[in-house]
């Protein structure tokens, strides 16, 4: 049952990326309609991240108290209705520019507990050797949303006739994925009527929760500590997995807001073999993120957390720096291409084992640190979503791509001040 339901979390985190980064390829009609360029656009994208960003620790805080269950479907009923409002902004009206990045903003704060509730279900649900691939899979949602919606968009729009379709279609899915989501989760295990008592014993006897074994599996545990929220924020590994995580969102972001421009503006491509060449990094990023949750579990087993943990995540962020200067110096788009779509998979080996070493670490509070750590990511995103087309539009793409891998190079250096094996120790020493 614990993998059935983290299957639907694969399919709520490939919603979530169609809502995010449709306005990426609609972006092109939207700059038409609206009379903007690339760099007030821009501010639209960043205006999503600002509000993903500003909403982390709330929402990891209302996960740790209602629960992944309630919190998940309340978030994608937000955003389902955020798109709507998206696609009804007039391009006529005084401070049109400001409607939409509101509205992105909004969308971006209902977003933001999509992942500290994953984290904190995934806490909960699996046990420790477990959780790599259980992120992995809840992470490849990103490389499938992400990766189907340069075609889908495109094809709705031509079809349509407006970019506006594309986020009524997004409203759609996301109030789909909610009901199906609040109907067949619950918070715990024990909580489930279709839990076997084995699972169930298998889970319990392999986690940081400690949950009474009557609970009800309601939306929160009884008898929580209070948050720690010194030795959270003092803690070494938070703040370097905080430092890791803003290089990370800067380059995936790279991908999200600015590659089917890169390959249209930058490469000479149309706009449907653009579609079609952006398409291949989320490929990537898909096959990244289950290959590298199951390489995690498979070295952590086999030569100890801290290798699983860090050195994996250390060595992807640090080829992805050398394929992104391979990649944007290459001179054939189509090299150039799938070279950066390799970057792409390579940097999301490290996506779920960020993830997972919340939850190693920080047991009932993942949903905290990890929305801490989260939030390092989406300031990195909103960097780049801005930055970007300045830096293409007085230095050339090529350097946007350069900068991207500069910062993911001190992003892998970051993993060297992380020891998961010490900390586990300290909690257990604490427990």
């Amino acid at each position: 049952m614990r993998y059935m339901l983290v299957l639907w979390l694969f399919v709520l985190s490939a919603v979530a990326y169609l809502d995010r980064t449709n306005i990426s390829i609609a972006g092109l009609h939207i700059g038409r309609e609206f009379a903007v360029d690339d760099t007030h656009l821009g501010w639209v994208f960043s205006a999503f991240l600002i509000g993903y960003a500003s909403f982390q620790i709330p929402m990891g805080l209302l996960v740790r108290r209602l629960g992944p269950r309630l919190v998940l479907a309340l978030g994608f009923a937000w955003c389902g209705l955020f798109a709507v409002l998206m696609a009804l902004v007039p391009p006529k009206v005084h401070g049109a520019l400001l409607l939409l990045a509101l509205v992105r903003f909004g969308l971006g704060a209902g977003e933001a507990a999509m992942y500290p509730a994953a984290s904190q279900f995934v806490e909960r649900w699996f046990p420790v050797g477990e959780r790599g691939k259980a992120n992995g899979l809840v992470f490849a949602g990103i490389g499938i949303g992400a990766g189907l919606t340069p075609p889908l968009v495109t094809a709705i729009i031509q079809h349509c006739g407006t970019w506006r379709a594309s986020f009524w279609f997004s409203a759609g899915a996301d109030a789909a994925v909610s009901l199906v989501w609040y109907l067949a989760a619950r918070d715990t295990p024990e909580g489930h009527p279709l839990v076997s008592d084995a699972e169930k014993t298998l889970i319990t006897r392999q986690r940081n929760l400690r949950a009474p074994s009557g609970s009800s599996g309601g939306a929160a545990v009884s008898g929580r500590p209070k948050v720690p929220w010194a030795k959270i924020f003092g803690n070494q590994a938070v703040v370097a997995l905080t430092v890791s995580y803003f290089a990370f969102g800067y380059v995936a972001w790279l991908f999200y807001a600015w590659f089917y421009t890169y390959m249209a503006k930058g490469r000479g491509f149309d706009l449907r073999t653009s579609a079609l060449f952006t398409m291949l990094p989320f490929i990537a990023m898909t096959i990244g993120c289950l290959g590298g949750g199951a390489l995690s579990d498979w070295v952590a087993i086999r030569y100890g957390l801290r290798m699983g943990r860090c050195l994996v995540p250390a060595l992807a962020l640090a080829v992805t720096a050398v394929l992104l200067l391979l990649g944007s110096g290459a001179r054939g788009p189509a090299t150039a291409a799938v070279i950066l779509a390799c970057s792409a998979g390579v940097l999301f080996i490290s996506q779920s084992i960020f993830w997972a070493v919340t939850a190693d670490i920080a047991g009932e509070n993942v949903g905290i640190v990890s929305g801490i750590m989260n939030m390092g990511g989406q300031a990195g995103g909103a960097c780049t979503a801005s930055l970007t087309p300045l830096i293409a539009a007085h230095f050339g793409w090529q350097m946007s791509f350069v900068t991207a891998a500069l910062i993911v190079a001190l992003g892998a250096v970051a993993w060297l001040a992380i020891d998961p094996i010490g900390i586990v120790r300290r909690s257990d020493a604490s427990s």
